[in-house]
């Protein structure tokens, strides 16, 4: 916790600016990707940036196309591109890695015995720049960080795009990046689950041991604990992934327990609610309109106090048997900001074949898309046609 505090003041991190050669060969070489974006800035109308921090291997890539499809098109890398280039382009919408921001490749990175995780290994004062850049409707020539081989490969042309979100571990670490964006979301994945999904991953589709699995969590944790974690208590939103409480002494992390926590006074949001505003309320759908088999649903809806914040949470315990009926559900969520009635349940069952598409972990992903979408509605005095 003591880092994240430091960081919220003044940033006091140790940046290498050598990118242990690599700045000389970006510098070299000017065969620059042209990422132009599929929408025109203009002047009056800056860019809406967007910061999405989580683990890696948590979703984020996932959380990313299901915010993107609000705004139309389907995110595709920079047409003629580097093929391993990290950032996807749609109709209004960019979204940067930024692993790209790296300061170390994974060799540099051993040879200093540092984590991707650690700071140290982040240029944050050219993440600042570019993005106050685009934010201020610029183009920028932004690295890429090559997660197939490692290394740090010639830079690529962005422009500004209506909508720039920046995703990966470190979006609110650096209080000069934090304060250009216009929204903070977490992805919080707990221990547990994290375990019981990379132990479902590695084991059955990798071949990897029990022993290994645990060994590579654990050599993370430090650096997780130190500099991602924290910055849980910066978002304006945070989708909490936790075991369920409907089958005791569950490990298995195929139930999940979702919560969603909504800060109060944030402006330009208000907090989605269950029946009445403000209320504490427990709801068990299951029954005549919603099937449910073992071990069912559950929802709750109250208000709360995260790190000493006010906030509204919301949470599903248990997932959906038939997706089209999350229509029932949707029919007693009030302000979840849609266009029109049954909305979040097209958009799910639009991904049903996206992971967390029958839990709350899909459902409150797109509620937090819908959320986006008003805010840049409101930001821009512009509205974004509905998929309908």
């Amino acid at each position: 916790m003591e880092s994240i505090m430091r960081s919220t003041t003044t940033p006091k991190v140790t940046l290498n600016k050598s990118f242990n050669g690599s700045t000389q060969k970006l510098a070299a070489n000017k065969a620059v990707v042209k990422a132009a974006s599929k929408s025109v800035v203009t002047c009056e109308q800056k860019p809406v940036v967007i910061g999405l921090a989580a683990d890696s291997g948590c979703g984020k890539s996932t959380f990313m196309r299901r915010i993107t499809s609000l705004f139309g098109g389907e995110p595709t890398p920079p047409e003629g591109g580097n093929p391993d280039s990290n950032t996807l382009l749609s109709d209004l919408t960019t979204v940067v890695c930024l692993d790209d921001y790296h300061s170390l490749d994974r060799t540099g990175r051993k040879e200093a015995n540092v984590t991707a995780l650690d700071p140290a290994a982040q240029n944050f004062d050219l993440m600042y720049e570019q993005t106050k850049s685009i934010k201020e409707g610029g183009s920028i020539q932004k690295p890429i960080y090559n997660h197939v081989t490692g290394l740090l490969d010639p830079a690529e042309e962005i422009s500004a795009a209506p909508i720039y979100v920046i995703e990966g571990l470190h979006p609110f670490y650096d209080e000069r990046v934090r304060d250009l964006l216009d929204f903070k979301l977490y992805l919080d994945i707990s221990d547990d689950v994290k375990f019981a999904w990379k132990i479902q991953r590695d084991m059955a589709e990798r071949g990897h041991s029990l022993e290994s699995i645990k060994a590579s969590i654990e050599s993370r944790k430090p650096d997780f604990d130190a500099y991602i974690d924290p910055q849980k208590q910066l978002a304006d939103i945070v989708i909490q992934v936790l075991p369920t409480q409907l089958i005791p002494d569950d490990n298995e992390g195929k139930v999940l327990r979702v919560r969603l926590i909504q800060k109060e006074g944030v402006e330009n949001f208000s907090p989605v609610y269950l029946f009445d505003e403000g209320s504490t309320i427990s709801w068990i759908p299951c029954g005549r309109k919603l099937t449910c088999s073992y071990p069912g649903i559950k929802f709750f809806y109250g208000p709360d106090t995260f790190y000493g914040e006010e906030v509204s949470v919301l949470e599903m315990d248990g997932q959906f048997d038939k997706l089209e009926e999350l229509i029932y559900v949707e029919s007693h969520l009030s302000n979840a900001s849609t266009k029109f009635y049954g909305e979040i349940t097209q958009q799910m069952l639009k991904f049903s074949d996206f992971p967390g598409s029958n839990n709350g972990t899909g459902l409150f992903q797109t509620i937090v898309g819908l959320k986006v979408r008003a805010l840049y509605e409101a930001l821009t005095s512009t509205e974004v046609k509905a998929n309908a």
